[in-house]
């Protein structure tokens, strides 16, 4: 049996590049949720619509959702320990259930608020203020999610694609809100601010649903994609030494990667040979993945017959 040192990278200060992206994305967030609220606080103050209430209650939310993944972030990147030898990455698919629970509640809050504004019209005003601040908040959230995503490229991190998910999911918010403030002051439509707060909860719980799936799948320990495991079989069955593959399992944890397997040798290959042959297999599967744990048990190949043998 070969194993591979944890989150070992293909090269050399990698880890600490990863680390720090990581650190940046979630402080970043947490930066601009702050300026937002202030902002959005100040326009709702100064308009009473709905759907301004609607994305000033998203950005609060973001900001608690934020500082969980800050938390959990800092968290799963400690290294494996005596009590968790598979390391912290699990800190962040709990971190996205917490994000999930407060965006589901931010969007019923939402369909409340709409429905009571459906029964008690009000109008809105001055709208070129909230028109300037949902201009001011696109502008800061495409560049968030912009960052977030080059950090979501380079590390994979489930918390940080959450956190990525929502602040997307805003850009149409605060379009939605725009779209409210032009209708309700310059067409006199003051049905459009209920309506366009509620498609906004809706579109919200969506999200919240998205998040949550994706954290459960970690925790639950889900296999990786097939492509991703046709990938690795294919790998194995392209060194000519190995007559096949069987029991492979993988899963997440965080932004490390765990993959398992069983290679079929000759069962008559020296200890040493059948070693170099697993290293061989794990380089080149390491290639493929790099930011995964890898170990491979050797198995005698008992078929009777030459045809190679490679099994999910």
């Amino acid at each position: 049996m070969t194993t591979s040192p944890p989150d070992e990278r293909a090269a050399p200060g990698t880890r600490a590049s990863t680390e720090r992206l990581m650190r940046r994305a979630t402080y970043a967030s947490m930066a601009v949720a702050i300026v937002l609220i202030f902002v959005k606080s100040v326009a709702w103050a100064m308009t009473g619509s709905v759907a301004m209430l609607s994305t000033l209650v998203d950005s609060v939310l973001d900001a608690a959702a934020s500082l969980i993944n800050l938390l959990a972030v800092r968290h799963s990147l400690q290294p494996a320990d005596r009590e968790h030898r598979f390391g912290h990455g699990k800190a962040e698919p709990l971190a996205g259930l917490g994000q999930a629970m407060f965006i589901g509640a931010s969007s019923l809050f939402l369909l409340y608020q709409a429905g009571q504004r459906f029964l008690e019209p009000q109008p809105v005003a001055q709208g070129a203020v909230g028109v300037g601040v949902m201009l001011l908040s696109i502008a800061l959230t495409i560049a968030l999610v912009g960052f977030q995503r080059h950090v979501i490229r380079r590390t994979g991190s489930v918390a940080i694609s959450a956190d990525s998910l929502h602040y997307a999911s805003d850009l149409m918010v605060n379009g939605g809100v725009i779209v409210a403030m032009v209708l309700s002051v310059w067409f006199g439509l003051q049905i459009a601010d209920p309506v366009i707060a509620a498609l906004i909860g809706l579109y919200i719980l969506y999200s919240a649903a998205q998040i949550a799936k994706g954290a459960y799948d970690q925790l639950m320990d889900r296999e990786f994609g097939e492509a991703d495991r046709v990938r690795i079989k294919e790998i194995v069955a392209a060194h000519p030494e190995v007559g096949g593959l069987h029991d492979l399992r993988t899963r997440m944890s965080g932004v490390q990667s765990f993959i398992q397997f069983h290679i079929e040798l000759d069962g008559q290959l020296p200890l040493a040979e059948a070693h170099r042959i697993a290293d061989e297999v794990e380089a080149a599967v390491r290639e493929a993945f790099p930011n995964a744990e890898i170990i491979i048990h050797q198995d005698p190949d008992d078929q009777e017959d030459d045809t190679p043998h490679f099994a999910a």
